[in-house]
Formats: structure tokens, C-alpha cells, sequence
């Protein structure tokens, strides 16, 4: 990686304007996974362990460019100062950086920390508002983006900041690069990739980057029944993208063209709807019921799966196998985290829901890499530079 990193600068007496993601899940006020939060801990005590004052930010769900308390960073100002065993002020600031906030920021001393209010509860922040950019400089000697969450989006606390201060890139955004930017570039092979959820229209670059780095592709979850479809198999009344149908058939070609093995299902857990208590039938996938949809893979497919993997060195997982909410059809998707926690490789999730189902399968810890950004994970994927990455500053 040749961004600057956080430990490329002297932080003595200095003030640092840190970008987190700390989109959390909240119920009623209340954190329900603090994940991402833990994950920014590392960057947070080695800048107050070198002596800087520290100015943390980050959004909050989507308040649509308003101040709306309901999205406050509140609970995560007081969760910090739990997880860190030390106070974490909160700056409560319906403009985020009023005269008044700009006025306390001044009065921090070094190895204290402070945390502002929602960047999205202004408009400028998604719009990458000059204004906006210019009032968080104003704040800091320097600046550390360690969102990867946010790093496929350019706005006002990640880019804009950027071109104002000095800046070097966090402990996680540096983990983040190096794993999963490094495994897709140079894998020990056999380098397998597993594809999931519900659309094909969502992971179009994702595959045909893929196609040329992967041994081999699982598709699995509803967009699989858009490949089937292309097949010539019924899919009942599965979730499906008819629209993607062609494009379905030529990635199957390209697949072929590049000697890469696709590895669609051969069974299917169907039902006629989507509920807890809901009937289910194992079909094979020539036999899907008219009047059922698909909902999760079968076992025969996981079995298929599991001797796909049996040899892989190297393993990037995006996207569930099936509605794994609905206990009754997470059986597919649990399958995958049980089979990837056994591996002897590098094993890599690509966040959001795949992230979100390892958690709970409680093999989080059996990993390699569990991303904590879903669309930038995904962006990499595909080849993509990121924004919030591409504009911290290069090392001479």
C-alpha cells in the first residue's frame, strides 16, 4: 500500500480529526452489535497513546441532511467511553461544528477525546460541501480516515477534509487494504469465490472481475434462480431478474471461455412464502414447484460446495445463501460459515449480510477477515478505487 499511514506522523501536541464508521445498529437507544465500534479501538488508543488530542466522527443511519436525535451518536459517545475506560465527551451539535463546538474542540488537551454529532445531519456532508469540508479542517492539525464503510462514497468528512489536511489512512482502513486488496491481487490459489444474495444486477462487476482472478465461482442465494432460469430450468415462483437473463448466459460463457468452474445449486429449500413458521421441501433443481419460490440451498449443494472448497488456499464470501433471518431457512448460509471456519486458507467476507450471518453463526473468530464495509468490500471486488482511499495522501 503507498497511501501515508497513521504511522507515518508525529501526533505530540497535535490535533487529529479521525473519520470512523460508527453506523451501528440501534433499538430504542440501544447499540444492538458494536462491532464496528470495536474494530476503530486500535487507531483511537495508539493516537492518545502518541499524544494526540483526538476528534473522532462518523454517520449515523440517514437522517436525510437534517438534525434528527433519533440517528444522535449519543450511545456511541458512551459505549467509547466504556470500551476505552475513558471519557469520550460528546458534542452535541445540531451544525456539527458550530462556534460553540469549534470553541470546546479548542480547549481539548492532548490524549482526550471528543466525538461530534451526526456528519449527515447536514446535506453538505453527501454533497461534499467545501463549506462543510473547510469547518472539520478547521478543527484539526491533521486528519485519519480509518472508515472503510464509507471509503466508496466521497464526501465532505472523508474526502473533502482530505484535500485540506495532511492525511494518512487508520489501522483498520490499512488492514482492510492490505487483506482483502492483496488476497484478490495475489492469491494463493485455489483461489474460490462465493457469490450470494438477492441480485444478479448488484454483483455484474463483481463477477466479471472475478472471472479473471478466481479457479472457481459458487453462485448461491436468489440470484442464483436468474442463472438457473438461464439454464432453461423453471424456477417457480423464485425471485428472479428476467432482465439479467442474457447477461446471466453470457457470464456462464465467460466463465467456460476462462476455464473458470461455476457452481451453481443442485437442490433447493422452497416454500410458498417467506415466514418463521413457514412449511419447507427440499427439491432438486430440476423439479422446483410452479406455485414455490426458492429460499435457501439444499444439501446436496452444500455437500457440492464443501468438496469445491475441500482444496481452496484462498476463499472470498459475499452474500447470504438464502433468507437467513427465518431460522427455518438459514441452514444454507450457516452451512457456508461452518465450512469456511474448518478451511486451512485465507478466508475472506466481504461484509454486509455475509458479515452480519457469521456473527451470528458465532465463527467469527475461526476467519481470516471479516470486512467491516459491505459496498466498499464489494467495490474492491470489483476492481474499483475507492474514493475515501484514493485521496489520502501517496508516500514519497
Amino acid at each position: 500500500m503507498n497511501k501515508k499511514s497513521i504511522k507515518d506522523f508525529d501526533y505530540k501536541g497535535k490535533k487529529v480529526l479521525v473519520r470512523c464508521d460508527f453506523n451501528v445498529p440501534l433499538k430504542d437507544g440501544e447499540i444492538t452489535d458494536e462491532t464496528r465500534i470495536r474494530e476503530s479501538l486500535p487507531t483511537i488508543e495508539y493516537l492518545t497513546n502518541e499524544g494526540a488530542a483526538v476528534i473522532l466522527m462518523s454517520h449515523l443511519g440517514r437522517p436525510k441532511g437534517k438534525a434528527n436525535h433519533e440517528y444522535s451518536l449519543e450511545p456511541v459517545a458512551t459505549k467509547l467511553s466504556e470500551m476505552l475506560d475513558k471519557e469520550v465527551r460528546f458534542l452535541d451539535d445540531d451544525k456539527v461544528v458550530s462556534d460553540k463546538t469549534i470553541k470546546e474542540v479548542a480547549s481539548i488537551k492532548d490524549g482526550e477525546i471528543v466525538l461530534l454529532q451526526n456528519t449527515r445531519f447536514l446535506e453538505g456532508e453527501e454533497k461534499n460541501d467545501k463549506d462543510f469540508s473547510k469547518k472539520l479542517a478547521s478543527l484539526a492539525d491533521l486528519y485519519v480516515n480509518d472508515a472503510f464503510g464509507t471509503a466508496h462514497r466521497a464526501h465532505a468528512s472523508n474526502v473533502g477534509v482530505s484535500e485540506i489536511l495532511p492525511s494518512a489512512v487508520g489501522l483498520l482502513v490499512e488492514k482492510e487494504i492490505e487483506v482483502m486488496a492483496n488476497s484478490i491481487e495475489n492469491p494463493e490459489r485455489p483461489f474460490v469465490a462465493i457469490l450470494g444474495g438477492a441480485k444478479v444486477s448488484d454483483k455484474i462487476g463483481v463477477i466479471e472481475n472475478l472471472l479473471t482472478k478466481v479457479d472457481k465461482i459458487i453462485i448461491v442465494g436468489a440470484m442464483a434462480n436468474t442463472f438457473l432460469k438461464a439454464e432453461g430450468k423453471g424456477v417457480g415462483t423464485s425471485l428472479v431478474e428476467d432482465d439479467k437473463l442474457d447477461l446471466a448466459k453470457d457470464l456462464i460463457n465467460k466463465a467456460k471461455d476462462a476455464n473458470v468452474e461455476l457452481i451453481l445449486p443442485v437442490d433447493l429449500v422452497v416454500a410458498y412464502e417467506i415466514k418463521d413458521d413457514v412449511e419447507i421441501k427440499t427439491v432438486s433443481t430440476d423439479e422446483i414447484p410452479e406455485d414455490k419460490m426458492a429460499l435457501d440451498i439444499g444439501e446436496e449443494t452444500i455437500e457440492k460446495i464443501k468438496e469445491a472448497l475441500s482444496d481452496a488456499k484462498t476463499v472470498v464470501w459475499n452474500g447470504p445463501a438464502g433468507v437467513f433471518e427465518v431460522e427455518a431457512l438459514s441452514k444454507g448460509t450457516f452451512a457456508i460459515a461452518d465450512i469456511l471456519a474448518d478451511l486451512d486458507a485465507t478466508t475472506i467476507i466481504g461484509g454486509g449480510d455475509s458479515a452480519a450471518a457469521v456473527e451470528k453463526s458465532g465463527k467469527a473468530d475461526k476467519i481470516t477477515h471479516i470486512s467491516t464495509g459491505g459496498g466498499a468490500s464489494l467495490e474492491l471486488l470489483e476492481g474499483k478505487e475507492l474514493p475515501g482511499i484514493a485521496c489520502i495522501e501517496d508516500r514519497e
